[in-house]
């Protein structure tokens, strides 16, 4: 039925069991939402000086207004699934009804803004942007495309927002001359499009375009917080209390505060923490930001949100319950990855006490999926004010436009705590060191933690960053030594080292093996995992590397927890061959390490996965020589194990040949990688950061053209930070069956579904085929659950029964 007046208007259809929503609800929520994320943000300072006073206003008058134009018959229509779609943008109709509502011209502006941009660019996306859609419309075809409104909506619709704004305290038109009527309302539209038009053709200033998207933001992250019927947190645990808990905390474990912790907490900005492992320095930077999320309420009046970046989504799911367990309060900290809802459906189903469940006949994992899905949708809405995320996350602000522009608002005045920065290869570190400038001008604090970190990248990090940084060491710490330095001047794979494999075996010890390359992981799991089980029994020897199918590699990661776990109460023999996944992934504590030659950094994470605890005497590190080879695609260069750059590799074998046979820490380990920096490989490597930082900085975080289309630079984005994943041929069937098993929530099905994902390298999706029907990557490949993907034989080749849907 055509609706006849504003009762009978609704801005949603049905969906996932809710009934329509009137538009006036809809409006009216997101307002509420808008006023939620003003709250939650505060005051956010350096934006355009025409928008300083403007902002929280123009955000709230904009969540307000910004679905009126859904009252046209066809877009009602279509809601009611009488015709399939309406074909307009909705947002241009409703920048008719501000001009008689806001009386100053900035604030109308920015209004006309944040509602015209809440769902398409402005410019550079052709058939899908305002201005390829409109910018060459005239009147008369714009009432032809919009159709027909009933008129005694707009009036009613036009008065519902006077009295609405003045109940709120907006400022607004004190009274209105004469009421629109449809044709009026299409007019003033119309005029006010070519205003915002005309307004952002042109290239803005620093300020005022990175203005724009935090606005754009708002006005979209409280849009998609009334249409998901959710709601921000608006308590932080990390605040002046957290002291106090963490005082009870150690008092009942007979600990006390160490110097280092306590001199962290004194410091306000940012701050450069070097602490050996053991030392507590996650406690020590939780201290910290817990002085900055007390000093920056006080400063905006906001509630500042608190990010722990990890590279690796093991550690961040590890981190995540550290801060649950300490917060003691489920539901605190937000998980913030690709993978995210699969961490929450993994800890809903994963056997406790040792029971093991049928999973996949196991009624409670839809329900769980269901559950997990949620958590996950209420993680990207920024519900939580803790989270732990991947970079990659939070760096998808720099895409702007209306999916990411929330992720900017929500970083303005936070604290980020980077840990492990020295993992990241030269592009994405420039990348990240990038953001952090931005986080700082949004009035962010920053920390990074580490245990070893050369000066070169302490100094680049200070350099990012216009403010000082506190520099806290815990140098002097009295911990004792956790490993005795080997050397060996063979191959990993050389049947010498092979015997010494066997003969620590013999000898009734946890022994990590970390090959450089899958391909040799293999090669040792295959030559030595039967011999062990042998001796240890089965499930003794395991192999982890990153071409898993997730479900495997889950159970894999359970099974080392279980076996190899630091601070098990018994320890148990037994043999884990590995990659460098491994390196900061498991809290995992074994008596030896072989390992092949690597990068300093690299070695010495693998290094702490021995002897973790220090609870035992010095504990041997293997390091063996490895083989220089070059790269098909790099014919002139070698590469230890065709993995790592000769120079850094070659570098530190040298220092690790000279300290061979002693006691080493993680001071010693500072001072060897400043060695390897001031060579020219570390001078090539700072430039290539810092032209990496340069590039990104220039391409992605100006916002100079702030409302254009950035969908050319999404693609680039994901080539850099994310692989592809795809199924085996063989499980297809299974795949298709999981997707089934929750009817009515698709998303709860794929997620069951993700247990038969595979990762692959980004430059391996050309080896893959699509399937359209279950929209996945589909490889022909050599895989077994134990060993995983061995060999890709080629795409699969997709064919349908007749009469099959796509």
């Amino acid at each position: 039925m055509t609706p006849v007046d504003l009762k009978s208007v609704y801005a949603k259809s049905r969906r996932g069991g809710r009934p329509q929503e009137l538009l006036t609800d809809h409006l009216a929520d997101t307002h509420s939402a808008a006023r939620q994320v003003s709250r939650r943000v505060g005051t956010i300072s350096g934006l355009d000086d025409g928008l300083q006073s403007l902002f929280w206003p123009a955000v709230e008058l904009a969540g307000l207004t910004h679905d009126g134009g859904k009252i046209p018959t066809g877009f009602q229509d279509m809601l009611a699934g009488r015709v399939r779609m309406w074909g307009e943008r909705h947002e241009v109709l409703s920048l008719g009804f501000l001009p008689s509502l806001i009386e100053n011209p900035d604030l109308l502006l920015w209004v006309a803004t944040a509602v015209a941009t809440h769902h398409r660019p402005l410019d550079g996306d052709p058939g899908r942007d305002l201005m390829s859609l409109y910018g060459n419309c005239d009147i008369a075809d714009l009432q032809e495309r919009i159709g027909p409104i009933h008129e005694q909506i707009v009036p009613e619709l036009e008065e519902w927002f006077r009295e609405k704004t003045k109940l709120v305290g907006l400022p607004v038109a004190a009274t209105v001359q004469t009421p629109l009527d449809v044709d009026s309302l299409l007019m003033a539209a119309y005029n006010l499009l070519d205003v915002v038009l005309n307004e952002w053709d042109t290239r803005s200033s620093a300020d005022r375009g990175l203005s724009a998207v935090l606005l754009q933001g708002a006005v979209t992250l409280a849009d998609h917080l009334s249409s998901a019927h959710q709601h921000l947190s608006l308590s932080q645990p990390l605040d002046g209390s957290f002291r106090a808990l963490l005082d009870q905390r150690f008092a009942d474990q007979g600990r006390a505060l160490r110097p280092h912790q306590v001199k962290a907490e004194t410091k306000l900005g940012h701050l450069l923490l070097q602490a050996p492992t053991g030392s507590g320095k996650t406690e020590a930077v939780l201290l910290w930001a817990a002085n900055q999320v007390t000093d920056l309420a006080q400063r905006t009046g906001g509630v500042p949100r608190v990010f722990f970046v990890l590279p690796y989504l093991s550690s961040i799911n590890a981190m995540a319950d550290r801060l649950e367990d300490l917060f003691q309060v489920p539901g605190t900290v937000g998980v913030a990855h690709s993978k995210a809802a699969s961490y929450h459906l993994a800890a809903s189903i994963a056997p406790e006490d040792g029971d093991e469940t049928d999973q996949d006949n196991d009624p409670c994992r839809v329900d769980a999926a269901t559950k997990a899905v949620s958590r996950a949708a209420a993680t990207k809405l920024f519900r939580e004010s803790v989270r732990v995320a991947t970079p990659y996350q939070l760096m998808r602000a720099a895409l702007a436009g209306p999916a990411h522009s929330g992720i900017l608002i929500d970083a303005a005045n936070s604290v980020f705590v980077l840990d492990e920065l020295h993992v990241y290869d030269p592009q994405r570190l420039g990348c990240i060191l990038a953001s952090t400038r931005l986080w700082e001008r949004l009035g962010g604090r920053i920390a990074v933690v580490s245990a070893t970190l050369p000066d070169a990248l302490s100094e680049l990090f200070t350099q990012t960053l216009t403010q000082p940084v506190s520099p806290v060491d815990a140098a002097g710490f009295d911990l004792p030594s956790r490993h005795r330095l080997r050397t060996r001047d063979h191959h990993l794979m050389d049947p010498a080292a092979l015997d010494e494999i066997r003969s620590r075996l013999i000898r009734d010890e946890s022994v990590l093996v970390v090959a450089n390359n899958v391909a040799q992981a293999l090669e040792l799991f295959e030559e030595l995992g039967p011999g062990t089980e042998d001796l240890h029994g089965e499930g003794s020897a395991l192999l982890l590397h990153s071409r898993f199918r997730r479900g495997d590699r889950n159970s894999i990661e359970r099974s080392i927890r279980s076996r190899f776990g630091a601070g098990l109460s018994e320890r148990r023999p037994g043999l884990l061959i590995a990659t460098q996944c491994v390196e900061v992934s498991l809290d995992l504590d074994f008596d030896v390490l072989l390992t092949a030659a690597a990068p300093l950094e690299a070695l010495l994470q693998r290094f702490g996965r021995v002897n973790r605890l220090a609870a035992r005497p010095p504990a041997d590190v293997i390091v063996h020589l490895p083989n220089w080879t070059t790269r098909r695609n790099a014919p002139g260069t070698e590469y230890a194990d065709g993995i790592y750059a000769r120079e850094p590799v070659e570098a530190a074998w040298e220092l690790l040949v000279a300290h061979s046979d002693t006691d080493v820490d993680e001071a010693d380990a500072t001072a060897w990688l400043n060695l390897i920096y001031a060579t020219h490989w570390g001078a090539a490597w700072r430039e290539e950061v810092q032209n990496y930082y340069q590039t990104f900085t220039d391409r992605l975080l100006t916002f100079r053209r702030p409302f254009d289309s950035r969908s050319d630079l999404a693609a680039v984005f994901d080539e850099l930070f994310d692989g592809s994943e795809a199924i085996l041929a063989e499980d297809r069937d299974a795949y298709a069956d999981a997707l089934a098993e929750a009817p009515g929530q698709p998303r709860a099905g794929r997620l069951l579904a993700d247990e038969y994902l595979l990762p692959l390298p980004y430059w391996a999706g050309p080896l893959s085929g699509y399937d359209k029907k279950l929209q996945v990557r589909v490889i022909h490949g050599d895989y077994d659950p134990r060993l995983g993907l061995r060999s890709i034989s080629g795409p699969a080749q997709i064919t349908y029964q007749p009469g099959e849907v796509l």
